[in-house]
């Protein structure tokens, strides 16, 4: 998935903090129902704006930069 389509930060939508592509949900709001022990199928039920595949592609990317990051 092109990363275009996973995550926008507008300084128009909720001050540029980073959103999931077509929505006004927080990317950090995945990483904080995973820090509270919910799985991604609550996120999901939760925030249906959001698709599978953003999600998905959205946790590929993070693990591809903290991986560049640390190799």
């Amino acid at each position: 998935m092109d990363p275009k389509q996973i995550v926008d930060s507008n300084p128009n939508i909720l001050g540029g903090t980073p959103v999931f592509v077509g929505t006004r949900v927080p990317v950090q709001a995945l990483l904080d129902y995973f820090e509270g022990g919910e799985t991604i199928e609550e996120f999901l039920d939760d925030f249906p704006t959001v698709s599978r595949e953003q999600a998905i592609a959205f946790l590929e990317e993070a693990s591809r930069a903290l991986l560049t990051k640390i190799a």
